[in-house]
């Protein structure tokens, strides 16, 4: 199976925004600089043992061969949270302040554009059959795991990694649970040691 990375991203009002979930904008040459980052990580995250979706890229063509998934549901978004930014201050502005440490902190959401992708719970996961009992405790653990190895790699660029989001599947042949998706810029809010945020496109910049 080929995926193509477009030059899309997820924003409001013509603004990128990694916690939106529609297409915002139009940015020419995101499609490449996306795919040469989610092929950067994805090898990396394969070579550490974790089950992923990546066979191989052509960055020149933006093509990605990947493994035969099904989605959880409709889709199921992970996000593992190192501080507190984006809509998770938006939630708990009242008990946390903006940027306060988060210890990896993990929250699933579904992917429904129409109900502004809602947080969901693992009771509730395993009450509508989206996931398997068991499926959530690996979900998140595998998330912990591939969060930790992407801050580590944009800590030795000198960024630090604030969150990002990920999504995962089934692998059809298996049934394994599998990383999908992609893993980029638009995926993520990463800033400099002086605190100054990293736009997407700019991460070239730092990794390559």
């Amino acid at each position: 199976m080929v995926l193509f990375f477009k030059d899309d991203m997820t924003g409001k009002d013509g603004k990128f925004d990694p916690g939106e979930n529609q297409v915002g904008l139009t940015v020419e040459g995101s499609g490449k600089a996306g795919l040469k980052m989610t092929s950067y990580f994805f090898e990396k995250i394969n070579a550490a043992g974790i089950p992923t979706h990546y066979i191989d890229a052509n960055i020149e063509d933006r093509q990605m061969r990947v493994k035969k998934v099904s989605v959880f549901g409709h889709g199921l978004e992970v996000i593992c949270r190192y501080r507190a930014v984006g809509s998770f201050i938006r939630r708990y502005g009242d008990y946390i302040e903006e940027g306060a440490p988060l210890n990896a902190y993990v929250e699933m959401t579904l992917k429904d554009d129409e109900r502004q992708d809602p947080l969901i719970n693992k009771a509730g996961l395993e009450a509508l059959n989206i996931l398997k009992p068991g499926e959530y405790d690996e979900i998140a653990k595998l998330t912990v795991k591939i969060s930790d190895i992407i801050k580590e790699e944009l800590a030795q660029k000198g960024l630090e990694l604030y969150d990002i989001k990920l999504e995962f599947g089934r692998d059809e042949k298996t049934g394994e649970v599998l990383l999908i998706d992609e893993i980029s810029g638009g995926n993520m809010r990463v800033f400099d040691k002086d605190g100054k945020y990293i736009e997407p496109l700019e991460f070239g910049e730092y990794l390559f």
